[in-house]
């Protein structure tokens, strides 16, 4: 799919979106409107429309009173397509509920020097503020070229904002101890984690709290085998295969989010293991691939829509502020998480049916 340059975006209509995800202009409006009556494969084509065509819904003409902010930026670069899938939802929903004119904008480098013309030219345009979900939140020449702009930024999930700098995120390693624990209370000694993203802090934090949970328990922790994954679905594949191809393979593996989980439990099946009768499997985010995939996943679930609203709000915020010529005294929020049980986990082999799949607990 071609995308509009950027001097003709203004002119991508919800008829275009429609036309490119393979829907009607009601079903475009129903997502962007944040709808229920929408299956979740067609809110994923017509969100994934939306990003490419960096499709912006005109609720700019309608004045903000005091002088609201209209134009926020959103500069994304996710591997996992459910998760943006998600974060867009939510950032879409607030903007319409404040609005806002949310402007969308794909940052394809993974070098600085790409990195830092992408916001460069991203921060040239109208935006008076912008929203950063990982990975972008964690690249220091994004934040650089938009300190330099003077334009405000909000990051997510990052675990060690700058000082003063807007975040939002989950207790990372806390999520990742509860679920850590959780595979332990079902009888598990032998777990093996799969890390993500060395570049993210939320990967080191949920490894710590893996580590954590493994020492409150009293297990060796240098006895539990960890590979290298990086978020994505092919990281997820080698790094299972490298778990498998133990000689003492772990009966449980918690990866560090649902598209690596989901690449372990199909190397699993690829092997004619049953899941979770001869291998446990859990990931993190609940994103929707969690409850497209057989067996659904059990999980951690981060509030990745509620993220992007609360990032979306934090930053008008401090707009507000400036204009006001005073200080906004929140700069981070915390939101819950829930540890979701479903069918892809359960007590290791040898030890018993696995326990009635509870909807959630935290």
């Amino acid at each position: 799919m071609s995308r509009p340059s950027r001097r003709s975006r203004g002119t991508v209509t919800v008829q275009d979106v429609a036309r490119a995800a393979g829907v009607s202009a009601m079903t475009v409006s129903r997502v962007v409107n944040g709808g229920s009556n929408v299956r979740e494969t067609t809110r994923q084509a017509v969100l994934e429309a939306i990003a490419k065509l960096n499709y912006s819904p005109n609720s700019a003409a309608r004045s903000l009173a005091a002088g609201e902010a209209t134009q926020i930026g959103l500069l994304y670069s996710n591997p996992s397509a459910a998760y943006l899938s998600q974060f867009l939802i939510g950032a879409l929903a607030a903007a319409r509920r404040a609005g806002c004119h949310l402007v969308l904008e794909a940052c394809e480098g993974e070098r600085a020097d790409e990195q830092a013309e992408a916001t460069r030219q991203f921060a040239a345009t109208s935006v008076e503020g912008v929203i950063l979900p990982p990975p972008l939140s964690e690249a220091a020449p994004v934040r650089a070229e938009l300190e330099a702009a003077g334009i405000p930024w909000v990051s997510v999930a990052m675990g060690l904002p700058p000082e003063r700098s807007l975040n939002v995120r989950i207790d990372d390693a806390a999520a990742s101890a509860a679920m850590t624990k959780h595979l332990i209370d079902m009888g598990h000694r032998s777990i093996g984690f799969i890390r993500g993203n060395p570049n993210q802090t939320s990967s080191a934090e949920r490894h710590r709290g893996f580590v954590e949970a493994i020492e409150a328990a009293g297990l060796d922790v240098k006895a539990m085998p960890v590979e290298q994954g990086y978020f994505t679905f092919r990281s997820g594949i080698v790094a299972a295969e490298r778990l498998l191809d133990r000689k003492e393979p772990p009966t449980a593996i918690f990866a560090s989010n649902d598209d690596m989980a989901a690449a372990a439990v199909g190397v699993a099946h690829r092997r004619g293991l049953h899941v979770p009768q001869d291998i446990s499997i859990v990931g993190f985010d609940d994103t929707s691939l969690a409850t497209t995939m057989w067996p659904e996943l059990t999980t951690v679930r981060q509030p990745i829509a509620a993220m992007a609203e609360s990032a979306l709000a934090l930053l008008l915020a401090r707009l507000r502020a400036h204009r006001a010529g005073t200080t906004d005294k929140l700069e981070e929020q915390v939101l819950d998480f829930e540890l979701i049980q479903r069918e892809s986990c359960g007590p290791p082999p040898g030890a018993g049916k696995p326990a009635p799949a509870k909807k959630s607990w935290r």
